[in-house]
């Protein structure tokens, strides 16, 4: 090991994307981030993604870093992959997505998000949602709309998020056979299949590298991060973050805007003050 990884034997660290390496406020990755992300990757450290978002809705986040990321944890951990094969991916079962779609059926005023490998979509468009894509500012993927019976039960879905409240969410997912809901955002859920999840993705990566739990670490912000944020050898929370990821990790660190990734990384010995 370099002297880098000196004090804590991580061999993987997971990136959150929205709230942990973007930022709300100015809506770009701070560059002490990006110089961390360089250091980690230049001491032997594989450095990866973990978010909700799918494939085609990350671009608009990673092609501005000047970083190649040795992974990604995409669905919020139901689909994952690498530049050299690797690939491993967890589709919602036909048989939930018949159920959500009868639901949304039920509630036709609920606007949803379909999410496929290559595309996702909206079933309509309202309020809600505008106001939600402008807070993401140009970190927003581009929107598409459609009739989610045209294609949801012929292709591969890997995540659907509606757009609601706690209780909704709970009658949802009570009809549903191997679903449950994650939230990184007060507005919606993301549905994925019940023993999915972050974890269950960090776990592949671990099985694909041959490393430990304990050679992991993560950071995240949203209730989507929580588990993860258990799960790895360090979780680390940053200082933006909601509660629930707050309580689920080992620390807490500074917010995005004030250097929070590199001052948890140099927290834990994982890299040094030069």
């Amino acid at each position: 090991m370099t002297t880098d990884t000196a004090n804590a034997d991580i061999r993987a660290v997971f990136f959150d994307i929205d709230g942990t390496l973007t930022s709300f406020t100015t809506h770009t990755v701070p560059d002490s981030t990006i110089e961390a992300i360089h250091r980690l990757q230049a001491a032997g450290v594989k450095v990866l993604i973990c978010t909700g978002r799918a494939p085609s809705q990350m671009h608009v986040v990673l092609d501005t870093m000047p970083v190649t990321f040795d992974g990604v944890v995409a669905f919020n951990g139901q689909y994952c992959f690498d530049d050299t094969g690797f690939f491993a991916s967890q589709a919602l079962d036909t048989a939930d997505i018949e159920v959500i779609l009868d639901w949304l059926d039920r509630h036709p005023d609920v606007v949803c998000n379909f999410g496929e490998k290559d595309y996702v979509y909206f079933n309509q468009s309202n309020d809600l949602l505008r106001a939600t894509w402008s807070k993401l500012g140009k970190t927003a993927p581009t929107r598409y709309f459609e009739g989610p019976r045209t294609r949801a039960l012929d292709h591969e879905t890997f995540q659907i998020s509606p757009f609601v409240g706690p209780e909704l969410e709970a009658e949802l997912v009570g009809l549903c056979s191997n679903v449950r809901g994650v939230r990184w955002h007060p507005d919606f859920t993301d549905l994925i299949p019940a023993d999915g999840g972050k974890p269950r993705g960090i776990q592949r990566f671990m099985a694909h590298y041959g490393i430990t739990r304990g050679q992991t670490m993560a950071f995240g912000d949203g209730g989507n991060d929580t588990d993860m944020l258990a799960y790895a050898g360090i979780g680390v929370a940053m200082g933006n973050a909601t509660a629930e990821p707050k309580a689920a990790a080992d620390y807490i660190t500074d917010d995005v805007d004030h250097d929070g990734v590199r001052n948890a990384l140099l927290h834990f010995g994982v890299l040094r003050d030069y």
